[in-house]
């Protein structure tokens, strides 16, 4: 199973465009996953039939009164400011807690236990031989990694050749926990300063996370060169460049695949494709 990631360091640079276009011009069993699980809209485009779904949980503390005495240890132990004290009572923000588990070690008295607490969920369909599979954080929850992580997971249980996955925008933590470990990043941009700026970002999240990584150049011809010679000066290979076109933007404000409307970008989308594979470490 080969793991490419389409990511960018700016959002709105076509990032699920070329996503969702990329997974329609393969010849071989793929699965498409949208890792943007706090915005996630591939489907938007791909309409699939829902066939599963399941919830994504973690682990949250919970206090036993009875056996509480008040020593404030487990507000001691936890170093992400989850827990306080009013008074003697220890109270819990579960937004804030990373389910590291110190709490229940600290406490002198065993006086806390951990539950499941629901952050999102994962949903997987198909559209005719694509599969497809998006996860959704629950309104209000402010940590998507689990939810990524566990997109990631239920990827790895299908029997594919290809698990193309749609990133978040950005280079924090949601976007680490997409690229890690994949084969292969494709990162999109757009000949812009904001473009550039954000793909230098990018490139130096990929490289820090040892993985190896090719440019593609949306709207191509809206700008200047600078993307180009950045992508020269450091060794980043374009895959291809992609030029603004009306047709296509119409087509994308109806929610339709350029790939299936359009044989220009049909054309495109095969030779990278092909670009990709011959760029595969």
């Amino acid at each position: 199973m080969i793991e490419i990631a389409i990511a960018s360091g700016k959002g709105g640079t076509g990032k699920t465009t070329v996503a969702v276009n990329l997974a329609l011009s393969q010849d071989l069993a793929v699965v498409l996953a949208d890792c943007d699980v706090e915005e996630p809209n591939a489907h938007l485009f791909l309409q699939p039939e829902w066939l599963e779904k399941q919830t994504v949980t973690v682990l949250n503390p919970v206090v036993d009164p009875d056996k509480c005495v008040g020593t404030g240890a487990c507000r001691d132990a936890c170093r992400f400011k989850a827990l306080i004290m009013l008074g003697q009572e220890p109270l819990l923000f579960p937004e804030l807690c990373h389910s590291c588990g110190a709490c229940v070690q600290a406490c002198p008295h065993q006086a806390i236990s951990e539950v499941d607490r629901e952050i999102g969920l994962v949903e997987v369909g198909s559209r005719s031989a694509l599969r497809c599979i998006q996860g959704k954080l629950n309104v209000g929850e402010a940590r998507s990694t689990p939810v990524i992580e566990a997109v990631r997971k239920r990827c790895r249980q299908e029997k594919t050749d290809l698990v193309i996955l749609d990133a978040p925008p950005g280079t924090s933590c949601p976007v680490i926990a997409t690229l890690r470990g994949v084969d292969y990043v494709v990162l999109v941009t757009e000949p812009t300063p904001f473009g550039l700026h954000d793909l230098e970002l990018a490139v130096q999240t990929v490289r820090r996370l040892e993985l190896t990584c090719g440019v593609v150049i949306n709207r191509a011809d809206i700008g200047d060169n600078k993307v180009l010679n950045y992508c020269q000066q450091n060794g980043v290979r374009v895959l291809a460049q992609i030029p603004y076109n009306r047709t296509a933007a119409e087509l994308y404000a109806r929610g339709k695949l350029l790939v299936e409307h359009d044989l220009e970008f049909k054309r495109i989308f095969r030779e990278l494709s092909q670009a990709i594979r011959e760029a595969l470490p």
